[in-house]
């Protein structure tokens, strides 16, 4: 069948005004010769969204390469008979964020699992990740379906799919994507989607579930007016939602928890599929934190707090009269080490053993903290389906501004919960007349200066992802940014604990270390850069340490170059 058969084929099944009125126009200028058409009928046919441990991620328009209606419904009746493979009455509950199609991607999930004969559950409106996440331990479901793209351009949708049961509500991770992206591919070449079907005798949550969140999430902070807790007083902070679902949930849990009232970002306070006030609605890309920072400034606050689109991340600013904006963004890792401190010491008071765990891009700084309290401490592959899964786990994190602070009550990354955890130490500091910025200096002159950065290039085809990866493995360098390489762990083949994984981790002198790997759900290849300092003061420590990172950053664009 060429591709253009493919379209044809698909244009009949698919259930979408929208995305047949755009197939029918792009055959038909192909067949009239377009070669522009033609060479787009091939992008959209050629190849198809494989269902992966990120579950399917993509742009929105029509084709087996993109998220539509017809794909998100082959996927829907896939997971729907993978769970009736495993079970005899299965659960679903499926969530879905602002992104342009989530609400119908969503409906058609319920409906086609309803059809199936699984029991599903539809969350009452468009909410947050943690919600769903939540959900799916809260309501004992056999599986949970998030729609979201997260923190990927605007025209991306996306589909995450969770498991109850022995997952304990954790992200899919291998074997189990690829039976279900068998089960998708069975249902996409013995039926069309008209064919599936449907029953709209689904579920739809009460706003109990959004409330048990709220207040599990809340308590975190503690009861600030218990006897025995620590003194806080409520710190000014600022807060954008990025146009994403973060801001009635999150607010509410702020409230409960008893901080100040936030000065919000009133441009991004609403859900906008069309992110217009940001080029990329992801708060570590330059220009995403700009309104924020403007907004606090104006606000006199003393604190940023932003989440990216579906509220699954956090990131942090504080005042810094040095910097041209007057803020100091803090790093995943920085916030990651502050967070897992914080749950080291709660562990500790409390005579527990939990252990800390990040993944391997991700700063050494916690393995010091765990070091530090006589806690265990693990590595753990990219990704959150990896960190949510460590045995005993007390906190978990991911430089790309994932942490769990939280494992009893969510097993996936939560930027409102670490938000609340951030705001809550932020106000103790506080009360003490101390400030972050104290605590990163305290943190420096007991566990050492650890400083962290990153470098990436993003390409247009991913076949330059492979040939990037291989160029490095054939050529090994002896030494990066000038600093000598001591040691090169190569994860291709499995290493150590880890299966087969395309990670390249270089040992340098001094203790840095740069980590090579191609990205998990973006068209790039990224650069991990780390770098320990443990002499002198805190500041010649810091000064150290950032200066090996920057020139690991020269090396590390040079050992990217094509």
């Amino acid at each position: 069948m060429t591709h253009l058969d493919s379209a044809k084929a698909w244009l009949e099944q698919d259930p979408d005004p929208v995305t047949r009125a755009e197939l029918d126009a792009l055959i038909t200028s192909a067949e009239d010769g377009d070669a522009t058409a033609s060479a787009e009928v091939a992008d959209r046919f050629g190849s198809r969204l494989a269902f992966g441990t990120a579950g399917l991620r993509g742009e929105l328009g029509a084709g087996s390469n993109r998220m539509n209606r017809v794909l998100v419904t082959q996927a829907a009746a896939g997971f729907a008979r993978f769970l009736l493979g495993r079970e005899a009455h299965p659960s679903v509950v499926i969530g879905y964020d602002g992104r342009v199609n989530s609400d119908v991607f969503a409906r058609d999930t319920a409906e086609i699992m309803a059809g199936a004969g699984v029991r599903a559950i539809l969350l009452p409106r468009l909410l947050p990740t943690p919600v769903l996440a939540f959900a799916v331990r809260h309501l004992d479901a056999s599986a949970g379906v998030m729609v979201t793209a997260s923190h990927n351009p605007p025209r991306d949708n996306g589909y995450k799919v969770y498991l109850g049961g022995a997952d304990h509500g954790s992200q899919i991770v291998a074997p189990v994507d690829g039976e279900i992206h068998a089960a998708i591919l069975e249902v996409a070449n013995t039926t069309t989607v008209d064919l599936l079907p449907r029953s709209s005798h689904y579920e739809t949550a009460e706003d109990d579930i959004v409330e048990a969140y709220i207040a599990a999430t809340a308590a975190i902070a503690g009861d600030p007016s218990a006897p025995d807790a620590t003194p806080r007083i409520p710190v000014p902070f600022t807060y954008t939602a990025m146009h994403g679902v973060g801001f009635e949930t999150s607010t509410k849990v702020f409230a409960r928890a008893g901080f100040a009232e936030p000065t919000v970002v009133v441009e991004q306070r609403d859900p906008d599929g069309a992110f217009p006030t940001v080029a990329f609605p992801n708060p570590e890309e330059p220009g995403a934190m700009d309104l924020a920072e403007a907004t606090a400034s104006a606000a006199g606050s003393q604190l940023i707090i932003a989440h990216d689109p579906d509220a699954d991340r956090l990131a942090v600013a504080i005042p810094d009269a040095g910097s041209t904006s007057g803020w100091r963004r803090l790093t995943g890792n920085e916030v990651g080490l502050l967070l897992g401190w914080r749950a080291a010491e709660r562990e500790v008071a409390q005579g527990g053993s939990g252990t800390l765990a990040a993944s391997i891009v991700s700063s050494p700084a916690l393995s010091a903290v765990a070091e530090h309290f006589g806690l265990p401490y693990r590595d753990t592959l990219t990704g959150f389906k990896w960190v949510s899964r460590v045995e005993n786990l007390a906190f978990g994190y991911e430089e790309a501004l994932g942490y769990l602070v939280n494992p009893a009550s969510i097993r996936d990354k939560d930027g409102i919960s670490a938000s609340t955890e951030f705001l809550a130490m932020a106000g103790e500091l506080a009360a003490a007349g101390r400030t972050v910025a104290d605590r990163l200096r305290e943190a420096d002159e007991v566990f050492g200066a650890f400083a962290s950065g990153q470098v990436s290039v993003r390409v247009t085809e991913l076949a330059a992802i492979g040939r990037i990866m291989a160029r490095i493995r054939d050529a090994r360098p002896a030494a990066i940014g000038g600093i000598a390489v001591t040691q090169l762990d190569d994860f291709q083949s499995g290493f150590g604990d880890f299966g087969p994984s395309d990670i390249l981790r270089f040992w340098l002198e001094g203790g840095s270390r740069v980590i090579v790997r191609p990205s998990g759900t973006e068209p790039k290849v990224k650069v991990y850069i780390d770098a320990v300092a443990s002499e002198g003061t805190a500041e010649q420590r810091r000064a150290a340490a950032l200066a090996t990172v920057a020139a690991l950053e020269v090396g590390a664009r040079e050992l990217l170059a094509e």
